[in-house]
């Protein structure tokens, strides 16, 4: 069941970043030959619409387009006709599509589960016969004060307590609508896990509407395209090591989901729960591979728009066939790339602590 999840869900983003391309194609006016539920072979023509043949492939995942005159600018009404903007839109639309799908997936993971303020802590659990619960801390406390300190981070909370170990210290804690004040004893040993107070923390939580959640959807997305363009000049830096850069297949991706949800099914949560995590990681699939279409190797739609860029500042177009040329090549590498990278998933299976 996990597998076959994974393998739908990944097809559908596939197949949606093809549906913004072909939304925007019959936006713009070019002509659509085929729009492929999956991969060829064709299987079966299902329907044809406004001269575009819909069709089930026979391997079931994703889906493609195929422009009318894609590589032959003397094509009326084909692709490789079309002016510089209506090319750039067209290559533009897978990406944004996905990049959409994701910060849609991340808002409703927001808005389902809220998001944590985090400068303020509460306690989470409380550990019996501690200190803290002998002072009488309770789980959804919300930690105001620490030793007359103002706490903002958890790091805070930690810190203080560090420096008053076997000493009494004064806490403000705000319950509900109330603030109160107790006094507790840090022990100076403790059993593993437990800490000097015996307490857990986390951030509270605040309730948001679908709306609300996008700007912090869009955000999570920003840094993550973030972190992906950055990433070569980190590694030059040796911000990170080349082992935490790993470029994973669709079978080290399965491997980074089966995962997570073994890792649901052993925490026995409930399906809502399960539900927002599996949004969550194709929330980020969905980001991953919007931004990575984005990056400017050819047969990728960033090449494809690379390609564009002296048309669009000097209006002057690159030969047709140069393009087609480099496109081929880079196609073949990538091809090659993912070969080696889907090998070493088997060889070298993602470790996940």
């Amino acid at each position: 069941m996990i597998v076959l999840e994974f393998v739908i869900a990944l097809g559908v983003l596939i197949f949606l970043h093809e549906l913004g391309h072909f939304i925007v194609g019959k936006l713009l006016n070019v002509e659509i030959e085929e729009f492929g539920f999956g991969y060829p072979p064709r299987l079966i023509k299902l329907f044809t619409w406004k001269g575009t043949d819909f069709t089930i492939n026979l391997i079931p995942f994703g889906g493609f387009n195929r422009f009318k005159g894609e590589d032959d600018p003397g094509v009326p009404g084909g692709l490789s006709a079309a002016n510089k903007w209506t090319r750039f839109g067209i290559s533009l639309a897978g990406p944004m599509m996905n990049l959409l799908i994701g910060v849609l997936l991340f808002s409703i993971v927001f808005s389902s589960a809220g998001i944590p303020i985090t400068n303020s802590i509460q306690i989470q659990y409380v550990e019996p016969n501690t200190p803290a619960a002998i002072s009488g801390i309770l789980p959804g406390d919300i930690i105001l004060e620490v030793s007359g300190e103002k706490i903002e981070s958890m790091d805070e909370v930690g810190t203080i307590i560090n420096q008053h170990l076997g000493e009494e210290i004064h806490i403000l804690l705000k319950r509900g609508d109330q603030t109160t004040s107790i006094q507790a004893t840090p022990r100076t040993n403790w059993p593993e896990g437990q800490g000097p107070l015996g307490i857990a923390m986390t951030y509270p939580v605040k309730q948001i509407s679908l709306f609300q959640a996008i700007p912090y959807a869009s955000n999570m997305a920003i840094e993550q395209g973030k972190q992906l363009f950055t990433l070569p000049f980190m590694l030059m830096r040796g911000d990170i090591q080349p082992s935490q850069a790993r470029v994973l297949s669709p079978k080290g991706v399965y491997d980074i989901y089966a995962h997570v949800r073994h890792e649901e099914q052993s925490a026995d949560i409930d399906s809502i729960s399960a539900l927002l995590e599996i949004a969550w990681f194709f929330g980020i699939i969905s980001i991953a591979y919007g931004f990575t279409n984005l990056l400017p190797i050819p047969a990728l739609d960033g090449g494809h728009i690379l390609f564009l860029l002296p048309e669009i500042l000097f209006n002057k177009r690159v030969s047709v066939k140069l393009e087609n040329t480099v496109h081929i090549i880079g196609f073949t590498f990538l091809i090659l790339l993912m070969f080696y990278v889907l090998m070493q998933d088997f060889i070298n299976p993602v470790v996940i602590p």
